[in-house]
Protein backbone atom coordinates (compact mmCIF):
# COMPACT_ATOMS: atom_id res chain seq x y z
CA UNK A 1 0.00 0.00 0.00
CA UNK A 2 0.96 3.61 -0.49
CA UNK A 3 -0.16 6.20 2.03
CA UNK A 4 0.32 9.91 2.64
CA UNK A 5 0.27 11.66 5.99
CA UNK A 6 -0.30 15.41 5.81
CA UNK A 7 1.19 17.19 8.81
CA UNK A 8 4.46 16.32 10.54
CA UNK A 9 3.58 17.35 14.06
CA UNK A 10 3.27 14.91 16.91
CA UNK A 11 0.40 12.84 15.52
CA UNK A 12 1.44 12.91 11.88
CA UNK A 13 5.08 12.04 12.45
CA UNK A 14 4.34 9.17 14.83
CA UNK A 15 1.60 7.84 12.54
CA UNK A 16 3.71 7.94 9.39
CA UNK A 17 6.78 6.46 11.04
CA UNK A 18 4.92 3.59 12.67
CA UNK A 19 3.18 2.64 9.42
CA UNK A 20 6.58 2.65 7.70
CA UNK A 21 7.93 0.43 10.50
CA UNK A 22 5.57 -2.38 9.44
CA UNK A 23 6.62 -2.13 5.78
CA UNK A 24 4.16 0.36 4.28
CA UNK A 25 5.36 3.03 1.84
CA UNK A 26 4.72 6.38 3.55
CA UNK A 27 5.18 10.00 2.50
CA UNK A 28 4.82 12.65 5.20
CA UNK A 29 3.94 16.10 3.86
CA UNK A 30 4.31 19.52 5.43
CA UNK A 31 4.27 23.07 4.06
CA UNK A 32 7.28 23.98 6.25
CA UNK A 33 10.33 23.44 4.02
CA UNK A 34 12.79 23.79 6.89
CA UNK A 35 10.98 21.15 8.91
CA UNK A 36 11.01 18.77 5.95
CA UNK A 37 14.73 19.40 5.31
CA UNK A 38 15.46 18.72 8.97
CA UNK A 39 13.45 15.50 8.93
CA UNK A 40 15.34 14.30 5.88
CA UNK A 41 18.51 14.75 7.93
CA UNK A 42 17.10 13.04 11.02
CA UNK A 43 16.33 16.23 12.97
CA UNK A 44 12.90 15.93 14.57
CA UNK A 45 10.58 18.82 15.55
CA UNK A 46 9.41 16.98 18.69
CA UNK A 47 10.87 14.82 21.42
CA UNK A 48 9.43 11.33 21.77
CA UNK A 49 11.44 8.40 23.15
CA UNK A 50 12.55 6.04 20.38
CA UNK A 51 11.11 8.08 17.52
CA UNK A 52 14.37 9.56 16.22
CA UNK A 53 15.93 6.13 15.74
CA UNK A 54 12.78 4.78 14.09
CA UNK A 55 12.61 7.70 11.66
CA UNK A 56 16.25 7.25 10.64
CA UNK A 57 15.85 3.49 10.20
CA UNK A 58 12.83 3.78 7.91
CA UNK A 59 14.26 6.65 5.87
CA UNK A 60 17.38 4.56 5.23
CA UNK A 61 15.19 1.59 4.29
CA UNK A 62 13.37 3.72 1.70
CA UNK A 63 9.95 3.28 3.28
CA UNK A 64 9.58 6.74 4.83
CA UNK A 65 9.76 9.91 2.75
CA UNK A 66 9.31 13.60 3.52
CA UNK A 67 8.02 16.20 1.09
CA UNK A 68 6.35 19.58 0.71
CA UNK A 69 4.67 18.47 -2.52
CA UNK A 70 1.13 17.37 -1.65
CA UNK A 71 0.17 16.94 -5.30
CA UNK A 72 2.93 14.45 -6.01
CA UNK A 73 2.43 12.49 -2.80
CA UNK A 74 -1.31 12.13 -3.24
CA UNK A 75 -1.15 10.58 -6.72
CA UNK A 76 -2.00 6.86 -6.74
CA UNK A 77 -2.35 7.03 -2.95
CA UNK A 78 -4.49 4.38 -1.25
CA UNK A 79 -5.01 6.28 2.00
CA UNK A 80 -4.35 9.92 2.88
CA UNK A 81 -4.32 10.92 6.54
CA UNK A 82 -5.08 14.50 7.55
CA UNK A 83 -3.00 15.10 10.69
CA UNK A 84 -2.68 18.88 10.87
CA UNK A 85 -3.41 21.03 13.90
CA UNK A 86 -6.86 21.98 15.15
CA UNK A 87 -6.00 24.82 17.55
CA UNK A 88 -8.73 26.11 19.84
CA UNK A 89 -10.36 29.37 18.86
CA UNK A 90 -11.05 32.13 21.37
CA UNK A 91 -14.47 30.60 22.03
CA UNK A 92 -12.99 27.13 22.66
CA UNK A 93 -14.11 25.61 19.36
CA UNK A 94 -11.66 23.64 17.22
CA UNK A 95 -10.31 25.65 14.28
CA UNK A 96 -10.74 23.47 11.18
CA UNK A 97 -9.18 25.78 8.59
CA UNK A 98 -6.03 23.66 8.24
CA UNK A 99 -7.98 20.40 8.01
CA UNK A 100 -10.27 21.78 5.31
CA UNK A 101 -7.38 23.35 3.40
CA UNK A 102 -5.69 19.95 3.21
CA UNK A 103 -8.94 18.32 2.06
CA UNK A 104 -9.18 20.93 -0.67
CA UNK A 105 -5.59 20.27 -1.71
CA UNK A 106 -6.20 16.54 -1.89
CA UNK A 107 -9.27 17.08 -4.05
CA UNK A 108 -7.25 19.28 -6.39
CA UNK A 109 -4.64 16.56 -6.93
CA UNK A 110 -6.04 13.05 -6.41
CA UNK A 111 -6.20 10.90 -9.54
CA UNK A 112 -7.67 7.59 -8.29
CA UNK A 113 -9.87 6.13 -5.57
CA UNK A 114 -8.58 6.65 -2.08
CA UNK A 115 -9.75 6.88 1.51
CA UNK A 116 -9.29 10.32 3.06
CA UNK A 117 -8.91 9.92 6.82
CA UNK A 118 -9.16 12.57 9.52
CA UNK A 119 -6.50 11.68 12.09
CA UNK A 120 -6.58 15.09 13.73
CA UNK A 121 -8.91 15.47 16.70
CA UNK A 122 -11.98 17.05 15.14
CA UNK A 123 -15.56 17.76 16.25
CA UNK A 124 -18.49 15.64 15.20
CA UNK A 125 -19.52 16.63 11.69
CA UNK A 126 -16.01 17.39 10.41
CA UNK A 127 -15.94 14.41 8.05
CA UNK A 128 -19.00 15.80 6.28
CA UNK A 129 -17.19 19.14 5.82
CA UNK A 130 -14.12 17.33 4.50
CA UNK A 131 -16.32 15.48 2.01
CA UNK A 132 -17.82 18.74 0.76
CA UNK A 133 -14.37 20.27 0.26
CA UNK A 134 -13.27 17.23 -1.75
CA UNK A 135 -16.42 17.25 -3.87
CA UNK A 136 -16.10 20.97 -4.61
CA UNK A 137 -12.44 20.64 -5.58
CA UNK A 138 -13.18 17.72 -7.89
CA UNK A 139 -16.14 19.61 -9.35
CA UNK A 140 -13.93 22.57 -10.21
CA UNK A 141 -11.61 20.19 -12.04
CA UNK A 142 -14.56 18.73 -13.91
CA UNK A 143 -13.61 15.17 -12.99
CA UNK A 144 -15.38 12.32 -11.26
CA UNK A 145 -13.19 10.26 -8.93
CA UNK A 146 -14.60 7.96 -6.30
CA UNK A 147 -13.37 8.45 -2.74
CA UNK A 148 -14.38 7.72 0.82
CA UNK A 149 -13.93 9.76 3.96
CA UNK A 150 -13.14 8.05 7.26
CA UNK A 151 -12.40 9.03 10.85
CA UNK A 152 -9.51 7.34 12.67
CA UNK A 153 -8.85 9.17 15.97
CA UNK A 154 -5.48 8.74 17.65
CA UNK A 155 -5.04 7.60 21.25
CA UNK A 156 -1.35 8.31 21.74
CA UNK A 157 0.19 9.17 25.10
CA UNK A 158 3.12 11.54 24.83
CA UNK A 159 6.17 9.68 26.08
CA UNK A 160 4.74 6.29 25.08
CA UNK A 161 3.40 7.03 21.60
CA UNK A 162 5.32 4.35 19.69
CA UNK A 163 4.08 1.53 21.92
CA UNK A 164 0.58 2.99 21.82
CA UNK A 165 0.61 2.91 18.02
CA UNK A 166 2.32 -0.44 17.49
CA UNK A 167 0.49 -2.19 20.35
CA UNK A 168 -2.81 -0.33 20.65
CA UNK A 169 -5.52 -0.93 23.23
CA UNK A 170 -7.94 -0.49 20.37
CA UNK A 171 -8.12 1.00 16.88
CA UNK A 172 -11.25 3.05 16.24
CA UNK A 173 -12.30 3.66 12.63
CA UNK A 174 -15.41 5.44 11.46
CA UNK A 175 -16.49 4.57 7.90
CA UNK A 176 -19.54 4.97 5.69
CA UNK A 177 -18.92 2.21 3.14
CA UNK A 178 -17.81 -1.42 2.99
CA UNK A 179 -15.08 -0.45 0.54
CA UNK A 180 -13.54 2.01 3.00
CA UNK A 181 -13.75 -0.56 5.79
CA UNK A 182 -11.94 -3.11 3.62
CA UNK A 183 -9.12 -0.64 2.85
CA UNK A 184 -8.69 0.39 6.49
CA UNK A 185 -8.76 -3.21 7.69
CA UNK A 186 -6.01 -4.08 5.21
CA UNK A 187 -3.96 -1.06 6.30
CA UNK A 188 -4.16 -1.99 9.97
CA UNK A 189 -3.75 -5.76 9.49
CA UNK A 190 -0.07 -5.73 10.68
CA UNK A 191 -1.25 -4.30 14.01
CA UNK A 192 -4.01 -6.88 14.49
CA UNK A 193 -1.84 -9.99 14.37
CA UNK A 194 -1.38 -9.98 18.15
CA UNK A 195 -5.08 -9.64 18.86
CA UNK A 196 -5.35 -5.87 19.20
CA UNK A 197 -8.99 -4.99 18.44
CA UNK A 198 -10.17 -2.81 15.60
CA UNK A 199 -13.59 -1.29 16.13
CA UNK A 200 -15.52 -0.09 13.08
CA UNK A 201 -18.40 2.32 13.61
CA UNK A 202 -20.20 5.20 11.94
CA UNK A 203 -18.15 8.36 11.42
CA UNK A 204 -19.91 10.66 13.94
CA UNK A 205 -19.45 8.03 16.66
CA UNK A 206 -15.73 7.75 15.89
CA UNK A 207 -15.35 11.53 16.03
CA UNK A 208 -17.16 11.63 19.38
CA UNK A 209 -15.15 8.72 20.81
CA UNK A 210 -11.92 10.71 20.85
CA UNK A 211 -13.45 13.65 22.72
CA UNK A 212 -15.31 11.38 25.11
CA UNK A 213 -12.15 9.42 25.95
CA UNK A 214 -10.01 12.47 26.69
CA UNK A 215 -12.81 14.16 28.60
CA UNK A 216 -13.30 11.08 30.79
CA UNK A 217 -9.58 10.98 31.64
CA UNK A 218 -9.58 14.70 32.38
CA UNK A 219 -12.61 14.15 34.62
CA UNK A 220 -10.79 11.49 36.65
CA UNK A 221 -7.85 13.86 37.15
CA UNK A 222 -9.98 16.80 38.26
CA UNK A 223 -12.12 14.60 40.50
CA UNK A 224 -9.03 13.27 42.28
CA UNK A 225 -7.60 16.76 42.68
CA UNK A 226 -10.88 17.90 44.20
CA UNK A 227 -10.76 14.97 46.62
CA UNK A 228 -7.10 15.76 47.42
CA UNK A 229 -7.94 19.33 48.36
CA UNK A 230 -10.73 18.12 50.65
CA UNK A 231 -8.41 15.50 52.20
CA UNK A 232 -5.97 18.24 53.11
CA UNK A 233 -8.70 20.23 54.84
CA UNK A 234 -10.09 17.23 56.70
CA UNK A 235 -6.76 15.68 57.68
CA UNK A 236 -7.13 12.59 55.46
CA UNK A 237 -4.29 11.16 53.36
CA UNK A 238 -5.15 11.25 49.66
CA UNK A 239 -2.60 8.53 48.90
CA UNK A 240 -4.49 6.14 51.17
CA UNK A 241 -7.79 7.22 49.66
CA UNK A 242 -6.39 6.66 46.18
CA UNK A 243 -5.33 3.12 47.06
CA UNK A 244 -8.67 2.45 48.67
CA UNK A 245 -10.73 3.46 45.65
CA UNK A 246 -8.26 2.27 43.02
CA UNK A 247 -8.60 -1.33 44.18
CA UNK A 248 -12.19 -1.23 42.95
CA UNK A 249 -12.05 -2.69 39.43
CA UNK A 250 -14.84 -0.36 38.34
CA UNK A 251 -12.62 2.63 39.12
CA UNK A 252 -9.08 1.33 38.56
CA UNK A 253 -5.73 2.88 39.45
CA UNK A 254 -5.02 4.95 36.36
CA UNK A 255 -5.47 8.73 36.26
CA UNK A 256 -6.36 9.02 39.96
CA UNK A 257 -3.05 10.50 41.10
CA UNK A 258 -3.46 13.97 42.63
CA UNK A 259 -1.26 16.78 41.38
CA UNK A 260 -1.23 20.29 40.00
CA UNK A 261 -3.60 19.86 37.06
CA UNK A 262 -3.51 18.44 33.56
CA UNK A 263 -1.96 20.18 30.57
CA UNK A 264 -0.63 19.27 27.15
CA UNK A 265 -2.04 19.45 23.67
CA UNK A 266 -5.09 17.23 24.16
CA UNK A 267 -7.05 17.38 27.40
CA UNK A 268 -7.45 21.18 27.74
CA UNK A 269 -8.25 21.65 24.07
CA UNK A 270 -10.61 18.69 23.79
CA UNK A 271 -12.56 19.50 26.94
CA UNK A 272 -13.09 23.06 25.70
CA UNK A 273 -14.10 21.84 22.24
CA UNK A 274 -16.65 19.36 23.57
CA UNK A 275 -18.18 21.99 25.85
CA UNK A 276 -18.42 24.33 22.85
CA UNK A 277 -19.87 21.66 20.55
CA UNK A 278 -22.53 20.86 23.12
CA UNK A 279 -23.42 24.54 23.55
CA UNK A 280 -23.77 24.97 19.79
CA UNK A 281 -26.29 22.14 19.88
CA UNK A 282 -28.26 23.47 22.82
CA UNK A 283 -26.77 21.26 25.54
CA UNK A 284 -24.92 22.30 28.69
CA UNK A 285 -21.98 20.02 29.66
CA UNK A 286 -22.17 20.72 33.39
CA UNK A 287 -19.71 18.02 34.48
CA UNK A 288 -17.05 19.07 31.97
CA UNK A 289 -17.41 22.73 32.93
CA UNK A 290 -16.64 21.71 36.51
CA UNK A 291 -13.70 19.58 35.32
CA UNK A 292 -12.23 22.59 33.54
CA UNK A 293 -12.86 24.90 36.51
CA UNK A 294 -11.17 22.52 38.96
CA UNK A 295 -8.20 22.13 36.66
CA UNK A 296 -7.72 25.87 36.24
CA UNK A 297 -7.75 26.31 40.02
CA UNK A 298 -5.45 23.33 40.60
CA UNK A 299 -2.67 24.90 38.54
CA UNK A 300 -2.50 27.63 41.18
CA UNK A 301 -2.45 25.32 44.21
CA UNK A 302 1.34 25.02 44.47
CA UNK A 303 1.81 28.78 44.10
CA UNK A 304 -0.77 29.40 46.82
CA UNK A 305 1.08 27.03 49.15
CA UNK A 306 4.35 28.87 48.48
CA UNK A 307 2.76 32.25 49.14
CA UNK A 308 1.14 31.05 52.34
CA UNK A 309 4.37 29.50 53.64
CA UNK A 310 6.24 32.78 53.22
CA UNK A 311 3.51 34.87 54.83
CA UNK A 312 2.29 36.40 51.59
CA UNK A 313 5.59 38.16 50.79
CA UNK A 314 7.61 36.57 48.00
CA UNK A 315 9.48 39.62 46.78
CA UNK A 316 13.17 38.84 46.30
CA UNK A 317 12.75 35.12 46.93
CA UNK A 318 14.57 32.65 44.69
CA UNK A 319 12.46 29.64 43.75
CA UNK A 320 13.83 26.50 42.09
CA UNK A 321 11.62 24.47 39.76
CA UNK A 322 12.25 20.85 38.87
CA UNK A 323 10.33 20.17 35.68
CA UNK A 324 8.77 22.39 33.02
CA UNK A 325 6.98 20.08 30.59
CA UNK A 326 3.38 19.19 31.35
CA UNK A 327 4.38 15.55 31.95
CA UNK A 328 7.57 13.42 31.86
CA UNK A 329 9.11 12.02 28.66
CA UNK A 330 8.02 14.93 26.49
CA UNK A 331 9.14 18.48 25.73
CA UNK A 332 5.52 19.63 25.33
CA UNK A 333 4.93 22.92 27.14
CA UNK A 334 1.38 23.51 25.93
CA UNK A 335 -0.95 24.35 28.85
CA UNK A 336 1.77 23.18 31.27
CA UNK A 337 1.08 23.96 34.95
CA UNK A 338 4.66 25.29 35.17
CA UNK A 339 3.69 28.26 32.99
CA UNK A 340 0.95 29.33 35.41
CA UNK A 341 3.22 28.86 38.43
CA UNK A 342 6.11 30.79 36.88
CA UNK A 343 3.86 33.65 35.76
CA UNK A 344 2.53 34.08 39.28
CA UNK A 345 5.96 33.80 40.94
CA UNK A 346 7.44 36.43 38.63
CA UNK A 347 4.48 38.73 39.25
CA UNK A 348 5.24 38.51 43.01
CA UNK A 349 8.83 39.63 42.45
CA UNK A 350 10.53 36.22 42.65
CA UNK A 351 13.43 34.98 40.61
CA UNK A 352 13.06 31.49 39.15
CA UNK A 353 15.72 28.92 38.35
CA UNK A 354 14.40 25.89 36.50
CA UNK A 355 15.69 22.58 35.22
CA UNK A 356 14.00 20.10 32.89
CA UNK A 357 15.85 17.20 31.21
CA UNK A 358 14.22 17.82 27.82
CA UNK A 359 11.85 20.81 27.72
CA UNK A 360 14.14 23.81 28.33
CA UNK A 361 14.68 24.65 24.62
CA UNK A 362 10.92 24.55 24.12
CA UNK A 363 10.34 26.59 27.29
CA UNK A 364 12.56 29.38 25.94
CA UNK A 365 10.08 29.94 23.10
CA UNK A 366 7.45 30.94 25.66
CA UNK A 367 9.37 32.16 28.70
CA UNK A 368 12.38 33.63 26.87
CA UNK A 369 14.89 34.93 29.45
CA UNK A 370 12.40 35.71 32.21
CA UNK A 371 13.82 32.77 34.20
CA UNK A 372 17.22 31.12 34.61
CA UNK A 373 17.76 27.74 32.94
CA UNK A 374 19.94 25.56 35.16
CA UNK A 375 22.50 23.05 33.85
CA UNK A 376 21.14 20.29 36.11
CA UNK A 377 18.73 19.77 39.00
CA UNK A 378 21.34 20.60 41.64
CA UNK A 379 22.42 23.78 39.87
CA UNK A 380 18.79 24.91 40.01
CA UNK A 381 18.57 24.80 43.81
CA UNK A 382 21.71 26.81 44.63
CA UNK A 383 20.74 29.53 47.17
CA UNK A 384 17.05 28.78 46.60
CA UNK A 385 14.50 29.73 49.25
CA UNK A 386 12.34 26.78 48.18
CA UNK A 387 12.16 23.95 45.67
CA UNK A 388 8.99 23.27 43.65
CA UNK A 389 8.66 19.82 42.06
CA UNK A 390 6.46 20.43 39.04
CA UNK A 391 7.05 17.48 36.68
CA UNK A 392 7.71 13.94 37.92
CA UNK A 393 10.71 13.09 35.74
CA UNK A 394 12.36 9.81 36.89
CA UNK A 395 15.64 11.53 37.81
CA UNK A 396 13.79 13.64 40.38
CA UNK A 397 12.46 10.63 42.29
CA UNK A 398 15.57 9.81 44.31
CA UNK A 399 17.90 12.84 44.41
CA UNK A 400 20.67 13.26 46.96
CA UNK A 401 18.82 15.39 49.49
CA UNK A 402 21.96 15.89 51.55
CA UNK A 403 23.43 17.76 48.58
CA UNK A 404 20.15 19.59 48.01
CA UNK A 405 20.06 20.70 51.65
CA UNK A 406 23.63 22.04 51.51
CA UNK A 407 22.94 23.99 48.33
CA UNK A 408 19.62 25.57 49.30
CA UNK A 409 19.26 28.72 51.33
CA UNK A 410 16.14 27.36 53.03
CA UNK A 411 15.19 23.69 53.28
CA UNK A 412 11.66 23.96 51.90
CA UNK A 413 10.11 21.62 49.31
CA UNK A 414 6.75 21.97 47.58
CA UNK A 415 6.02 18.62 45.95
CA UNK A 416 3.37 19.08 43.29
CA UNK A 417 3.45 15.41 42.28
CA UNK A 418 3.63 13.63 45.65
CA UNK A 419 6.76 11.71 44.70
CA UNK A 420 8.39 11.91 48.14
CA UNK A 421 7.38 10.54 51.54
CA UNK A 422 6.38 13.27 53.98
CA UNK A 423 7.92 11.54 57.02
CA UNK A 424 11.25 10.98 55.26
CA UNK A 425 11.42 14.60 54.08
CA UNK A 426 10.61 15.93 57.55
CA UNK A 427 13.17 13.62 59.18
CA UNK A 428 15.73 15.04 56.75
CA UNK A 429 14.94 18.50 58.10
CA UNK A 430 12.86 19.84 55.21
CA UNK A 431 9.67 21.81 55.53
CA UNK A 432 7.59 19.65 53.20
CA UNK A 433 4.34 20.50 51.42
CA UNK A 434 2.49 18.20 49.02
CA UNK A 435 -0.97 17.66 47.54
CA UNK A 436 -3.81 16.16 49.55
CA UNK A 437 -1.85 15.40 52.72
CA UNK A 438 -1.71 17.70 55.72
CA UNK A 439 1.95 17.65 56.75
CA UNK A 440 3.36 19.19 59.91
CA UNK A 441 4.40 22.27 57.99
CA UNK A 442 1.09 23.10 56.39
CA UNK A 443 -2.22 24.10 57.86
CA UNK A 444 -5.59 23.14 56.37
CA UNK A 445 -6.15 24.79 52.98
Amino acid sequence: MKIAVVGTGYVGLVTGTCFAEVGIDVTCIDIDQKKIDNLRHGILPIYEPGLEEMVSRNVEAGRLHFSTNLGEAIKDCDVAFIAVGTPPGEDGSADLKYVLAVARGIGENMNSYGVIVTKSTVPVGTAAKVRRELEQALGKRGVQIDFDVASNPEFLKEGAAIDDFLKPDRIVVGVSSERAEEVMRKLYKPFLLNGHPIIFMDIPSAEMTKYAANSMLATKISFMNDIANLCEIMGADVNMVRKGIGSDARIGTKFIYPGIGYGGSCFPKDVKALIKTAAENGYDMQVLKAVESVNDAQKEVLFNKVRKHFGGDLKGKKLALWGLSFKPKTDDMREAPSLVIIEKLLAEGCTVSAYDPVAMPEARHTLHDTITYAKDQYDAVIDADALLVVTEWPEFRAPNFEVVARLMKNKVVFDGRNIYEATEMEQAGFAYHCIGIRTHHQEPA
